[in-house]
């Protein structure tokens, strides 16, 4: 206990003293924001720089710091990088701090950051841009009541993870399953919404839902032991982080049953999940946000008229090794469809690195001015959203 207080006074410290001064306090300063380092994030991130670089607002040696994620002073723009170190409760320290450094945009990730920083900034009168990424559910968590129908200063993309599609993987595995079991952490807005697409989604399926709920990491074997218990088939884990970063957890208890988990992203197979399955393209959202961005230093963006961007995508990846140890053949129609695979401790990806397509400068603003016209809100738009409150939701 004593050593997890010494780590969070470091933390906080770190925030307080980082970064003093920026050298060009006339060029554009975006903060990025975030919950804690992920591989999503990593995905995410080459989007957006690829973006600002085909813009030439940053150069290939500006371009090396920020792959490293080094702060930038650059000759178009600066880059400023906090860290919340998985804890909510630094979040508020991390924003005041970047609303004092002045910083013009903020660029939060994942759905705590964004979710904190837009409450503190809504109360400001002249709050900073703030766009936002790797967020599954803005709409659960407040951070806006529908794509125009938003605080004036914050966009962002929303991924929209296709729960309806990972839960029917559970009866191409299991052709004849009944039950399968979840695991929710009330406290966690992500984690509730993703509970309740699950049990939504099965139900359709007429499959019986059983549901765990945990304070804590520590709690996760006892909720998997308890879920086998209740007869469940299969488990199936959503968008939390307590339940996504203890996968391993789930797992050793989970193997004792024979019963297989399936993750709801594609990257849970690095944790053992046998299958993984949800939104895959965050390269995708990176590249959307950073055309809003652009687009914004540019001059050229309206943040109170453009609408939350939803992408949809899924891809399914599958851990083989898992499969080995757990004696479960995974299903030829799950295998055929995987954009990764791990078996004898090595990931093969199937798929194409994702890149920015060759264009010109001038039409690649065209292209994107194309783009974000198609989510501006115009008043017919928003008329639309405020008679119909939950049809373009979560």
């Amino acid at each position: 206990m004593l050593r997890r207080r010494i780590v969070l006074t470091l933390v906080i410290l770190a925030l307080l003293v980082a970064p003093a001064a920026l050298a060009d306090e006339d060029n554009p300063t975006i903060a990025f924001l975030r919950y804690r380092a992920t591989g999503t994030e990593d995905i995410t991130k080459p989007g957006i720089w690829d973006v600002l670089q085909a813009h030439e607002l940053i150069s290939p040696s500006e371009r090396e710091l920020l792959d490293e994620n080094l702060d930038l002073n650059g000759e178009h723009i600066n880059v400023i990088w906090l860290d919340a170190a998985s804890d909510v409760t630094n979040i508020n320290a991390m924003v005041e701090k970047t609303l004092d450094l002045g910083a013009d945009i903020l660029l939060t990730f994942s759905t705590p950051v964004t979710q904190i920083t837009a409450n503190i900034t809504k109360e400001m009168d002249d709050p900073p841009a703030m766009f936002f990424a790797i967020v599954s559910a803005p709409y659960s968590a407040g951070i806006a009541d529908s794509p125009c129908i938003k605080m004036p200063h914050v966009t962002g993309t929303h991924m929209s993870i296709p729960y309806e599609q990972f839960v029917a993987l559970s009866k191409l595995q299991q052709p004849d399953i009944q039950t399968i079991g979840t695991i929710v952490d009330p406290a966690q807005t992500q984690s509730v919404y993703g509970v309740s697409q699950i049990t939504e989604f099965a139900q359709a399926l007429g499959l019986t839902v059983e549901v765990a709920s945990i304070a804590s990491a520590a709690d996760l074997p006892q909720a998997t032991v308890s879920l086998a218990d209740k007869g469940v088939e299969m488990v199936m884990i959503g968008a939390g982080y307590t339940e996504s970063r203890g996968i391993p957890a789930v797992l050793n208890a989970a193997k004792d049953y024979g019963i297989p988990v399936f993750g709801v992203s594609p990257r849970f197979i690095y944790h053992g999940a046998l299958v993984g399955a949800g939104f895959d393209d965050f390269y995708g959202e990176g590249v959307t946000v950073g055309r809003m961005i652009a687009a914004y230093i540019d001059g050229a963006l309206d943040i109170s008229a453009t609408a939350i961007s939803s992408r949809v995508d899924i891809g399914m990846a599958v851990n083989l090794d898992t499969a080995e140890e757990f004696g479960i053949t995974v299903a030829d129609s799950i295998l055929d469809g995987a954009v990764m695979v791990i078996e004898n401790g090595e990931l093969t990806v199937l798929s194409e690195p994702p890149s920015l397509p060759e264009m010109t400068l001038e039409e690649r603003k065209a292209d994107d001015a194309a783009f974000l016209a198609e989510l501006e809100c115009t008043p017919e738009r928003i008329a639309e959203e405020q008679a119909s409150p939950g049809s373009a939701r979560d």
